[in-house]
Formats: structure tokens, C-alpha cells, sequence
């Protein structure tokens, strides 16, 4: 299984003037470092959580169907699925018909149900089943969850505050607590 992103956000989850604001910091002069902050801080709670805040595209591809046939997709929440391709032995590719499959976005995670509980075997050993789907909460910053926001904003703060290098077997600065507890509804359950 691997995931490859086809379009990224539009735009992200705060603005450079919210987090000036969150941040008491005046003027230009870090604008450049405070818009890395905020682009880091995302891609590290959405990388904790398997979450897209803002709408973005993404390729998911599998070796073979998994056992029962519905297939979890990897990131929430899951918008729509574009397209399912399978692979042939020489790279060819089909498109698996869309009324053969049901795109169950409700669920926690999204999934893809063949309809009648089969799919089409591929051909390809190696990431012959590809999944094209949209995910995320919404197009815009308001559309993400107040409290992921807020984490957003201590997680740019503590690293803003914290710029020192960590040396690799060193403890560094933890990660605040609040920004744990602010995601963990956020959190997938594992068994």
C-alpha cells in the first residue's frame, strides 16, 4: 500500500495574519518562517491523525483487493473517489466501472464496497489497484475543526518559541500537551 498526493491544498488551514496575531509578532520580517511554521505544523498533525484539513487529491494504490473486499481508504475525511484503475501484466490500466463499487464516505474511515463483493483481479503484482480520491474537510480554512485550528496555532507557537536544533539522542522540547488533547477526538482508534 502507498499513498501519493496528485494536488496538495489550495490553501492552509491559517493564515500567515492569524498566526502574526496568535503570536503577538508585528511586521514582515518572519512572514517567510511564520508560512513554514504553519505548512510543518499541518503536515505534522495531518501526518499523526491520517487527516487532510483541506481538500486535496491523492492516490491510493494496493498489490491486491483486501480479504472481504472493502477497501479503507487511508486519509479522512474522505470526500469522493475519482476513479479505481486496475493494472495488467504489461502496465495497461481499466477503469473499474463506477456501478460496480460503492463510495461509503460516512464512515470513519471512508471506504469502497464492490457491489456484489467482487472486484476485478489485476494483472500487476506490485500496485496494481489504484485508487484516485478527494479528501479533507472543506476548500477553505474555516471548513477544518475549530479545535485542529487551535492546535494549529500552539503548534506554531511552540515551534516559533523553540527553534534550537535537536541533536538525534537528545530529548528535545515535547511537543505541548494541549495540542495532544485538543486532537485526540481526532485520533483513529486502532485494535
Amino acid at each position: 500500500m502507498s499513498l501519493q498526493q496528485v494536488t496538495g491544498p489550495a490553501v492552509e488551514p491559517l493564515s500567515v495574519i492569524e498566526a502574526k496575531e496568535h503570536l503577538r509578532v508585528d511586521g514582515t520580517s518572519e512572514d517567510t518562517l511564520i508560512s513554514s511554521l504553519i505548512l510543518t505544523s499541518r503536515l505534522h498533525i495531518e501526518a499523526a491523525l491520517g487527516l487532510a484539513l483541506i481538500t486535496q487529491s491523492w492516490r491510493h494504490f494496493l498489490d491486491r483487493w483486501p480479504k472481504g473486499g472493502e477497501v479503507r481508504i487511508p486519509l479522512r475525511p474522505l470526500q469522493s473517489v475519482s476513479e479505481i484503475r486496475t493494472y495488467d501484466v504489461g502496465g495497461g490500466s481499466t477503469a473499474v466501472a463506477t456501478e460496480t463499487y460503492v463510495v461509503d464516505a460516512v464512515s470513519n474511515p471512508g471506504r469502497v464496497v464492490p457491489v456484489g463483493g467482487v472486484w476485478p483481479i489485476p494483472g500487476q503484482a506490485a500496485n496494481g489497484i489504484e485508487i484516485e480520491f478527494v479528501a479533507g474537510y472543506g476548500d477553505s480554512a474555516a471548513d477544518v475543526p475549530a479545535p485542529i485550528r487551535q492546535a494549529l496555532l500552539l503548534l506554531v507557537a511552540h515551534w516559533y518559541e523553540h527553534r534550537d536544533p535537536v541533536e538525534i539522542g537528545n530529548p528535545g522540547v515535547a511537543i505541548p500537551a494541549a495540542v495532544s488533547r485538543l486532537l485526540k477526538p481526532y485520533r483513529q482508534a486502532r485494535l
